[in-house]
């Protein structure tokens, strides 16, 4: 009967064991998510002197901002394979008529646009210009700008340049000075003409944790104290942002 009872007490310790190792690892692997995934602050604090002295004997820079898959991500109603996880809530929803066909977007936010936005906005002249069709594209601005009047000038679908099944944008037409011009895509295709004026970033679709934005203003705040933006951005960071991503 003793010989049972140990078995017995045996066997429970070594499921006990195995319980709370499997605990730890959960609460571990949690951890190490948190750690990396934790906000990115971003501290704007105010120009020296000589800081403002020297923006202000410089032109005032413009930087070109993507949408879908950059700024957000959005689906609609005729999606059979959505991106997003089912049940996920959109931050706003855009109802617009295509071809005569009311269709609805579901647009998600990308994590930190609207500090982002904040704070460039102050930097630099924002414009907007996307591949998308301007009744869509333009309904997306007007959410992000929000009532802001960040979001002015803005260049669609028919603005684009398009080539081989594929839409490339042309940033003469925005600004002819390419010293003091550059553009922010998940698309390498967009901007394949003007490379050394992109600033690549990781096509975004739901990732909740996602830090990209905030993790590029401090590269933003330095780029308008350039007298010539492609003397940064020509040193080959996209190559090595794609060599990342594979």
């Amino acid at each position: 009967m003793l010989k049972f009872i140990v078995m017995g007490l045996r066997g429970f310790f070594l499921l006990a064991a195995k319980i709370w190792s499997f605990l730890c690892y959960c609460f571990k692997r949690q951890a190490r998510s948190a750690i990396q995934y934790q906000t990115v602050k971003y501290e704007v604090i105010p120009l020296s002197p000589l800081s403002k002295h020297r923006l202000s004997m410089l032109k005032k820079k413009t930087l070109v901002l993507d949408l879908d898959e950059t700024l957000i991500h959005s689906h609609h109603d005729g999606v059979l394979r959505q991106t997003v996880k089912p049940g996920t809530p959109p931050d706003f929803v855009l109802k617009v008529n295509i071809d005569r066909h009311p269709v609805r977007f579901f647009v998600h936010k990308r994590p930190h646009v609207d500090y982002f936005l904040e704070v460039v906005s102050q930097w630099y002249e924002l414009v907007v210009f996307t591949a998308s069709m301007e009744i869509y594209g333009a309904a997306v601005a007007d959410k992000l700008d929000n009532n802001r009047n960040i979001l002015r000038r803005r260049y669609y679908r028919q603005h684009c340049r398009f080539e081989f099944g594929s839409y490339t944008k042309s940033l003469v037409e925005i600004n002819e000075d390419l010293s003091s011009i550059f553009i922010l895509d998940n698309s390498p295709i967009a901007y394949k003409y003007f490379e050394d004026n992109a600033i690549p970033i990781k096509s975004w679709f739901s990732d909740a944790t996602d830090t990209s934005l905030l993790c590029l203003l401090p590269m933003l705040d330095a780029l308008r104290f350039c007298n010539d933006v492609r003397s940064v951005l020509s040193r080959n960071i996209h190559k090595s942002y794609n060599i990342m991503l594979d």
